[in-house]
């Protein structure tokens, strides 16, 4: 087994104000990364401003990032940050902002680089520090080395590299309070989605496995309950920080293994017809349950009777929770996306054997 998390992560509320001293390692002058507006209404923004300006520290805003960053806004904030001498780089957000800031960090330590250059990960400088702050229950960014980018041509690409872990995270659930509920289950979904899929990727071990199935046993009643709610109630603090920590659990569960078929399947949706990011994944799941039921059915049971859950119960909560798409792909469609998934790295990473043309039904029978 093998664990390498080098994040120092800190959670709790007022823990960006109470632990502002821990910003002076890394430099007196930042880059604060966000979105358009997230980052402020959620209050964090203000706190980390009061934070870097407690401790000396000057800041430059970049709030250039949209949902499913481009590599093209990254580059432009890299760029700022080389301009403003920043030392260190502070993401504030969800899973856009704070993937964002690990390649702006890459990008302002290599001013000019190509996009080439920069997924071959042959970078001549080393990243600048990275500070994440989170306002999202969803992606486990914080812990991870992973940063999911749309290229120049409009697919969404991962890099993974130690290089881009952050130095530091701070976790305030309060921050999460804004979060319309849509966005909180559709974050939450995600979330329970990488604890599944680690659970089943081919680099799994006990290890991994335990922080799948404490985020499955702790994420699954409370998405229930969000769920089942009426649409115009807004989920509890308990409830998004017990969320939360549903999303560090998966975080810390594909920082080891990855993720499998859903979640790049899930992309061609995103890419293509904006679905948010953990709906596009959960869509998939009940296809994930019926694979490993299929061709892992030892590993299925194991799995079922750790978590205390069922099958059903995940594709119910699965099809409770995405929103009906109206989306219909047509033949030629279905095989002109299919070269993508052609030797995929994470299609392949999934338990069992998953071919192009088991994808190509799945694309029918949902869409």
């Amino acid at each position: 087994m093998q664990f390498y998390m080098p994040t120092e992560l800190i959670t709790g509320e007022g823990c960006v104000t109470g632990n502002a001293q821990k910003l002076a390692r890394y430099g007196k002058r930042c880059l604060i990364v966000t979105g358009g507006s997230a980052a402020a209404r959620s209050g964090a923004l203000q706190d980390v401003e009061e934070a870097l300006r407690s401790q000396e520290i000057s800041f430059t805003h970049y709030a250039g990032i949209e949902q499913n960053p481009t590599l093209a806004s990254c580059e432009e904030g890299g760029r700022l940050a080389y301009e403003a001498g920043a030392d260190f780089v502070l993401g504030i957000g969800g899973g856009s902002p704070l993937d964002a800031a690990k390649a702006i960090s890459v990008f302002a330590a290599n001013p000019g680089m190509t996009e080439q250059v920069f997924y071959s990960a042959e970078w001549d400088h080393a990243p600048l520090p990275i500070v994440l702050i989170g306002t999202t229950a969803g992606t486990g960014s914080e812990v991870t080395s992973v940063s999911v980018l749309t290229d120049s041509k409009g697919k969404k690409h991962s890099i993974h590299d130690r290089r881009i872990y952050a130095a530091l995270a701070m976790s305030d659930a309060r921050y999460t309070m804004t979060l319309p509920r849509a966005a909180t289950l559709s974050t939450g979904i995600d979330a329970l989605c990488h604890c599944i899929e680690s659970y089943f990727s081919r680099k799994a071990d006990p290890f991994s496995r335990l922080f799948s199935v404490r985020g499955i046993r702790l994420g699954l009643p409370v998405l229930q309950q969000v769920a089942d709610a009426s649409p115009d109630s807004m989920p509890t603090l308990q409830q998004r920080e017990t969320l939360y920590q549903v999303s560090i659990f998966g975080g810390m569960a594909i920082n080891p293994t990855g993720t499998v078929f859903p979640h790049n399947v899930g992309y061609y949706l995103t890419e293509r017809y904006r679905i948010p990011h953990g709906f596009a994944c959960a869509t998939f799941l009940p296809e994930l349950l019926t694979h490993v039921k299929e061709q892992a059915p030892a590993l299925c049971g194991a799995f079922y009777e750790a978590c205390g859950t069922s099958e059903e119960e995940l594709v119910n909560l699965a099809k409770k929770v995405v929103p009906v798409q109206g989306i219909r792909l047509s033949e030629d469609e279905i095989r002109t996306a299919l070269p993508r998934w052609e030797n995929n790295g994470t299609v392949r990473n999934t338990v069992g054997t998953v071919t192009t043309e088991q994808i190509a039904e799945m694309l029918r029978k949902g869409f």
